[in-house]
């Protein structure tokens, strides 16, 4: 006989109702804007070539054929082939999978909520989003701040993150994480900082946006030059409570620039000696054939639920996590 008790979940039924009433409120969010709910599928024969994210695979057999799939790490690739088709706006609930390793705030299977606006662009998006916290915590009085990269780390770090030379954020690197001495990529060093000194600051008291990031951050979002001459992606991320909850684009539409991105994350996953990814030419194809004017944004529904309920640990809001899935 078996006397373990891991078969039980690790969410009580009191979060579990939470959970549910939860997906509820999303999806009347948007039924009541009349944005349709696809369902797109979970595994690919092609992946993302984020040098930053590692991805599951599997192996099966089709038309006779022994195939290597991809499990989604986000519906993205799929749901702009449908924005392509004229899907018009849509949203979609997903379990989607990572390859890192499981902590408090990270499972390598979770649920992610990913909808795109035919027409806004990312700053109409964010009030869009900051309409759906108020909506799915059921708090009217929510407001959302919003700062941008360099706002932030002029407040928080005490550096321009366009200006500063490679060896003083190497050194504020090294100051606050005792790493980043020996790192070459800004970007990197950037990451380090941010996590260490501005992650922690923002959005404790109410939401708050962090926008603006800079032109090689971009990923899938489109570029635009400010008053002042420098390049940012129109780009922005989510923080409450310490937590980052979703990342959002005004999406790049023009097929030759994004394989152009495709190429260099291959090159830095080369230099980084990962394995680089086979280009996703079906998304390639749907940019060819014309991807509308949008806005996307991505929400971790699992840290959304932890904030919401005061979780310090992500499994304390799936049924099943960890050790015991």
């Amino acid at each position: 006989m078996f006397h373990s008790d891991s078969w039980q979940p690790n969410a009580n039924m009191k979060m579990l109702q939470k959970r549910a009433q939860l997906l509820r409120n999303i999806r009347e969010f948007f039924w009541q804007r009349e944005i349709l709910e696809v369902d797109t599928q979970a595994l690919s024969l092609t992946s993302i070539s984020d040098p930053y994210i590692e991805v599951l695979t599997t192996k099966a057999k089709c038309l006779g054929e022994e195939k290597t799939y991809y499990l989604q790490t986000s519906p993205e690739f799929a749901m702009k082939r449908l924005l392509a088709s004229g899907s018009g706006c849509i949203y979609q609930l997903s379990k989607v999978f990572r390859q890192e390793e499981a902590s408090k705030r990270h499972g390598i299977e979770f649920t992610l909520l990913e909808w795109y606006r035919v027409g806004l662009d990312d700053r109409q998006l964010m009030a869009e989003v900051e309409e759906f916290l108020v909506s799915v915590s059921l708090n009217p009085k929510l407001v959302c701040d919003y700062k941008s990269y360099q706002e932030a780390f002029l407040t928080y770090a005490n550096i321009d993150p366009f200006e500063a030379e490679l060896s003083e954020l190497q050194a504020l690197a090294h100051q606050c994480t005792e790493y980043g001495l020996e790192e070459i990529d800004k970007d990197a060093l950037l990451d380090l900082i941010f996590n260490a000194l501005i992650e922690p600051k923002i959005g404790q008291d109410r939401p708050c946006f962090i926008h603006s990031y800079p032109a090689s951050q971009a990923a899938l979002a489109k570029l635009k030059f400010g008053f002042d001459g420098i390049e940012t992606a129109k780009r922005f991320e989510l923080y409450w409570k310490g937590m980052e909850l979703a990342n959002g684009y005004h999406e790049l539409t023009d097929a030759q620039e994004q394989a152009k991105r495709f190429e260099m994350d291959n090159e830095q996953r080369k230099s980084q000696g990962k394995p680089v990814r086979v280009l996703d030419t079906n998304l390639i194809a749907a940019l060819e054939s014309g991807l509308p004017n949008c806005a996307g944004v991505a929400i971790g529904i699992d840290r959304l639920l932890m904030v919401l309920t005061e979780c310090e640990d992500i499994q304390e809001v799936m049924p099943f996590a960890k050790q015991r899935v």
